[in-house]
């Protein structure tokens, strides 16, 4: 079946680790829209420091952020699709008081933080946005939220399975994210597939993280990149490059613009 749609991943995938898009991934990517091939971003990033990289490349498709929990135009930057998730906050603060961590709230109206950390500094220099409240977050008057994100600087999976039961949690090597049940990149994905007529299976995924997983499994191509864990890897159809040696543009360049107009083969 014919590839019409790739859906690309932010951090460990399009950007390098200085969060720049390299030149070869944009000449790929520029590649693919002039064949004709839609371009979308899927990222765990909030729109704000999503869109600088969507504008760098000229896209004008629908921006996934916040693992699927937002739903961002390309024009107007308004939230298409929102899914908010609904904790018991009196626990959740309560469980996070009582462990060292940082705590990030991405709400409709913009972030919340326990602490400012590199990270946020990066977000609020891109995206000339800083976060709504700095604190105690117990005293914050936020309302909303899209995702939750815990960070305690190592894996945490026995933290983390104390909100199983009210959220979907995605693992990571240094903390642990919180959205709604049933959604995911590939939950927003499907809401883009219905509007734009595209069938899952000509359809490409490309990614590196836990929250890249349902997509790259569901996706007609799933792609993991070389800097994936095992995991990751093991899901998808084809392993690429790592992400500082243009593994993105080295799948383009290998297997998508030589087969668009064919079959795309799985693999393993």
């Amino acid at each position: 079946m014919k590839i019409r749609a790739m859906f690309i991943d932010m951090d460990g995938t399009l950007l390098t680790a200085s969060n720049e898009i390299s030149r070869r991934n944009m000449e790929a990517i520029d590649q693919l829209l002039s064949k004709g091939i839609q371009v979308f971003l899927a990222t765990g990033r909030h729109y704000e420091v999503t869109s600088p990289y969507h504008q760098e490349l000229g896209l004008r498709t629908p921006m996934i952020c916040l693992n699927g929990a937002a739903i961002h135009d390309a024009k107007t930057g308004r939230a298409l699709q929102t899914r908010t998730v609904q904790l018991n906050e009196e626990r959740f603060h309560h469980l996070t008081a009582t462990n060292t961590c940082n705590v990030l709230i991405h709400t409709e109206n913009g972030l919340y933080c326990k602490e400012i950390n590199e990270e946020i500094e990066y977000w609020t220099n891109v995206g000339q946005i800083p976060p709504r409240y700095v604190g105690d977050l117990r005293e914050a008057n936020y309302k909303d939220v899209l995702k939750y994100s815990v960070r305690t600087g190592a894996p945490s999976h026995d933290f983390s399975a104390l909100f199983k039961n009210e959220a979907d949690v995605i693992n990571w090597n240094d903390g642990f994210e919180l959205v709604a049940p049933n959604v995911s990149k590939w939950s927003a994905i499907k809401s883009i597939l219905h509007d734009y007529r595209l069938h899952p299976k000509e359809v490409v995924a490309i990614g590196d993280g836990p929250n890249d997983l349902e997509m790259l499994k569901f996706a007609g191509t799933g792609v993991a990149m070389g800097n994936a864990s095992e995991q990751v890897q093991a899901t998808a159809d084809f392993v690429t490059g790592h992400h500082e040696q243009d593994g993105l543009a080295e799948f383009i360049d290998r297997y998508l613009l030589p087969l668009h107009g064919s079959h795309v083969s799985r693999i393993g």
